[in-house]
């Protein structure tokens, strides 16, 4: 197929894709129980244009005839990787979707691609879309299953020529020796993290208070870039926990398909008693529990929104990914010492920053050790902007331009150039 021709298939995909808005948002809620105005307004939009940002480059993706010394032609070629094994999350099935298989797509492979056990459905629907838009049988392939059989299999088979992976730090660690064990497939991984979200002695409190609360329970807290530790600066520090407590009260946690519910139900029961579990720790530990902290109501796995308050560095719930809708506020003196402090973990995925100094903000930013950094905002994603993490928050990027080298092998065509009879 033609560069042209992927690029149409991938437009109509986008096309289709909003036409099923309301189809896919409701298998995205229902699958995975984040509110239908979340799936409908923002995630379903947001896959649409990833693939036509991808569709865009389908014919911009060239090589070049580089000089050489001595009497040579030399080409690069960029070519298809081969067969993609992609294996995508629970937490945003159909965004993961978008991200992994708008670029495979583009640069001209096959994929195969597994789904969470937990949510198949909405990656299976698109995927007949995707074949309705003019995609070939068998260049795409929709393998639903569990980790340690379907994506173990798909890890070690000596047919795929590169694996996408986005999950947990643990799981990541097990692809990248399947990966080595069969035949050093390339692997790209986003994993987890710990996120710092920091507010300065200067910040606009009321602002950095929402911003906060939609940093670390946005989709019931269960997302990788989560601003898990609120760093506050100790002159705001009391009016930032008694406003904090205030919010996370006020959000409103119920049926996911209901108008106006901000937060749904937990994924299963297995990260419902584990969230459950970081709260037991929390207490335990001396963090101050300011709200929250228990199931809401008797059906369902519905956590209430959870404030800690006086939470140390060295406690777990400031040291490991909860992915839950528990949000701990720990204090700071100045910048020198909550940069150290924000770096001092394994993960270094995402942060964010709210200060009204300029200076500050650029400062911070290059300092700290992480994929992504949002100043003055918090989890505002485009198809163009790259995404992912440094240390043990994984390996590559994805979105951007920077997400088509994962699916691009660079081939050197190298031939001798002869003096022709005539000169």
């Amino acid at each position: 197929m033609t560069a042209y021709e992927r690029c149409r298939v991938l437009l109509r995909f986008a096309d289709l894709i909003e036409q099923h808005n309301d189809e896919i948002a409701a298998l995205e809620s229902w699958d995975g129980g984040k509110p239908l105005e979340q799936s409908a307004g923002a995630e379903v939009p947001m896959a649409a244009r990833c693939m036509r940002y991808y569709a865009g480059w389908a014919d911009k993706i060239h090589g070049m005839v580089v000089p050489a010394d001595g009497p040579h032609h030399v080409q690069v070629l960029r070519e298809p990787i081969g067969v993609a094994g992609q294996i995508i999350p629970w937490n945003f099935p159909l965004l993961m979707f978008a991200w992994k298989v708008g670029p495979a797509l583009a640069c001209g492979n096959a994929v195969v691609l597994k789904t969470a056990e937990q949510t198949p459905l909405s990656a299976l629907y698109v995927a007949s879309l995707l074949h309705e838009a003019g995609l070939p049988e068998g260049v795409l392939n929709v393998v639903p299953g569990f980790g340690p059989t379907a994506g173990a299999a798909l890890c070690s088979h000596m047919g795929v020529d590169k694996l996408a992976f986005t999950g947990s730090t643990g799981t990541g660690k097990i692809i990248l020796e399947l990966a080595a064990r069969s035949n050093l497939k390339p692997v790209t991984l986003e994993l987890g993290g710990k996120s710092p979200f920091i507010v300065m002695d200067d910040a606009d409190v009321d602002q950095a208070v929402e911003l906060a609360h939609r940093a670390i329970f946005f989709n019931q807290g269960q997302c990788c870039c989560a601003g898990s530790r609120t760093f506050v600066h100790e002159s705001v520090y009391d009016e930032f926990v008694e406003k904090s407590k205030a919010r996370a009260q006020r959000r409103v946690v119920g049926d996911p398909f209901k108008k106006g519910v901000e937060q749904g139900p937990q994924i299963d029961g297995q990260q419902f008693k584990k969230i459950l579990g970081y709260v037991k720790s929390g207490v335990d530990s001396g963090a101050t529990l300011v709200t929250g902290g228990d199931r809401l109501g008797s059906r369902g796995f519905y956590v209430q929104p959870t404030v800690f308050a006086d939470v140390e560095d060295e406690m777990k719930i400031a040291k490991e990914e909860i992915f839950g809708p528990i949000q701990s506020i720990l204090k700071f003196r100045d910048v020198g010492e909550v940069v150290r402090r924000a770096n001092a973990t394994q993960y270094g995925l995402a942060a964010g920053v709210f200060t009204g100094s300029l200076d500050t903000a650029n400062a911070v930013a290059r300092a700290l050790r992480v994929g992504t950094v949002w100043v003055n905002c918090y989890d505002v994603f485009d198809a163009a902007i790259p995404f992912g993490g440094y240390k043990m928050s994984g390996v590559g990027r994805e979105k951007g331009p920077y997400s088509l080298g994962n699916y691009l092998q660079t081939k050197a065509v190298v031939a001798p150039l002869r003096d022709p009879a005539w000169l």
